[in-house]
C-alpha cells in the first residue's frame, strides 16, 4: 500500500508541475577563482635520443640478449657478435709485442756496453751512436706493437654491443646466425629514450612577444599535451625552448616542451594537441561553458532566482574547455545549465539537481581553480 501511495504522489506532483508550466532544469553556480590563458598548437612528440646501432666489426651474431619492446638501461647487453677471430687477432700482436720488447730490452743493455767500451776506449765513438739508433728503432717498433695490440682490443670489445643510452628498443631487425659486416649501414638495433621525451609543436607568431616576455623574466611556462581528439590529458610538462625564426609560410614559429613521462603516455613521432600557459587570470567571475547561451546580442545566462529565469548579458573573456571567465553577472548567483529549449525571460523553473539543492549552493565565491582544464577549448585572443 504504501509504494502505491508514494506512487500516487510522485505522479500528483509530476501533474502539478506540468500543470504549474515550470521547466526543469540543471543549476550550477557562478564562481569566484583562477582561469589560465592557453595558447594551443599541434604537434609531434620527439624523442632527445634515438640511437640507430650498427657494427663496427665482421663477424656471426652469436647472442642476442634483448626482447622486443623491452625497456633498457645504458651499458645493457644488446648483442653479442662472434670474438674468436679477435681474440685470436690479439694473442697474435701480443706476442709480437713481447718479441720487440725483448728485442728492445737486448739492445739497450748492449747500449750499456758499448758506452762501458767507450769510456775505456776499447770502441769507437760511431759503434756507440749506432746502437743508440738501433735502441730508437726497436722503442718505434714496440710503441707501433702497442698500437696494434689497442687496436685489437678495440675490435674484441665491439663484439659485445651494448645500449648506449637508456630507452626502448624497438622491433628486432637480426636474428643469431646472421653474418654482420664492419661499418655497413645494416641497423641492428634501434633504442629510443622514452623519460624525459619533448613535444615539437607550433603556435602563431601572434603569441610570440608574450611567450618571450615570460621568458625573459625567468617564468617556468607550463605545457600541457593531450591526445589527438584534444579530450584526455597525457602529460604535463615545461617549455624548454624556442626556434630561431618565424616559418614564413605558415606564420607559426616552434617550440619545444620537455616532459618526464614517468608512464611513457608520450610516444615518439605521435601526433599531440600541445596547450602552453601563458597567463593565469585570478580572482574572475566562472561559469560553466554549458551555461553560456548565445543570441544576436552576444552571449547571455540564464540566473534562476526564487524560481524564475532571468536573462543576463555577459562578457566572455578567457575560455577553456570546462568554464569561462565572464563580466555581467555575481559570485554566488545560481544560474541554469541546460532546459535552454523551453527557458525564456521569465518563466518559472523546477531545479533537478541529482543531490538536491543547485550545484555549488553553500560555498558561493569558491575558488575554483582552472589553470588545469582537464579538457581544452579555444584560448583567449
Amino acid at each position: 500500500m504504501y509504494h502505491q501511495y508514494q506512487a500516487a504522489q510522485l505522479a500528483h506532483q509530476a501533474t502539478a508541475r506540468r500543470g504549474s508550466g515550470a521547466v526543469p532544469v540543471t543549476t550550477g553556480v557562478v564562481q569566484k577563482g583562477d582561469i589560465g590563458v592557453y595558447v594551443e598548437g599541434l604537434g609531434a612528440v620527439t624523442p632527445v635520443n634515438t640511437v640507430s646501432i650498427t657494427s663496427r666489426v665482421q663477424g656471426q651474431i652469436v647472442a642476442v640478449h634483448y626482447r622486443e619492446g623491452q625497456m633498457v638501461h645504458a651499458g645493457d647487453p644488446l648483442i653479442d657478435i662472434d670474438p674468436r677471430p679477435y681474440e685470436a687477432q690479439l694473442s697474435q700482436v701480443q706476442g709480437q709485442m713481447a718479441r720487440d720488447e725483448a728485442t728492445l730490452a737486448q739492445a739497450r743493455i748492449d747500449l750499456d756496453r758499448y758506452r762501458a767500451a767507450l769510456s775505456k776506449n776499447a770502441i769507437s765513438q760511431q759503434q756507440v751512436y749506432d746502437q743508440e739508433q738501433s735502441v730508437k728503432q726497436f722503442e718505434g717498433t714496440v710503441k707501433n706493437d702497442q698500437g696494434l695490440v689497442d687496436n685489437a682490443k678495440v675490435n674484441l670489445a665491439y663484439c659485445h654491443i651494448t645500449s648506449p643510452i637508456s630507452g626502448r628498443v624497438g622491433l628486432r631487425l637480426v636474428d643469431l646466425g646472421n653474418i654482420v659486416q664492419a661499418n655497413s649501414s645494416t641497423i641492428l638495433v634501434v633504442v629510443t629514450q622514452l623519460q624525459p621525451i619533448t613535444v615539437i609543436f607550433s603556435v602563431a607568431e601572434d603569441y610570440l612577444p608574450e611567450i618571450q616576455k615570460q621568458l625573459r623574466l625567468g617564468h617556468k611556462m607550463t605545457v600541457q599535451a593531450l591526445d589527438h581528439a584534444a579530450e584526455k590529458l597525457l602529460e604535463t610538462g615545461s617549455l624548454l625552448t624556442i626556434d630561431n625564426q618565424v616559418d614564413p609560410t605558415t606564420g607559426t614559429i616552434k617550440m619545444r616542451a620537455i616532459f618526464a613521462n614517468p608512464d611513457s603516455m608520450l610516444f615518439p613521432n605521435q601526433f599531440v594537441n600541445a596547450k602552453l600557459l601563458v597567463d593565469t587570470q585570478h580572482g574572475v567571475n566562472l561559469v560553466p561553458n554549458t551555461a553560456l547561451q548565445r543570441n544576436a546580442q552576444g552571449a547571455f545566462l540564464y540566473v534562476i532566482k526564487d524560481q524564475t529565469a532571468s536573462i543576463e548579458p555577459v562578457t566572455v573573456g578567457v575560455t577553456n574547455g570546462t568554464e569561462s571567465a565572464v563580466q555581467g553577472v555575481q559570485a554566488g548567483q545560481v544560474i541554469a545549465v541546460d532546459g535552454f529549449d523551453k527557458l525564456q525571460n521569465g518563466v518559472k523553473v523546477a531545479v533537478r539537481n541529482a543531490n538536491g539543492p543547485p550545484a555549488g549552493v553553500g560555498r558561493p565565491g569558491a575558488n575554483a581553480k582552472a589553470s588545469h582544464p582537464s579538457k581544452p577549448g579555444t584560448e583567449a585572443h
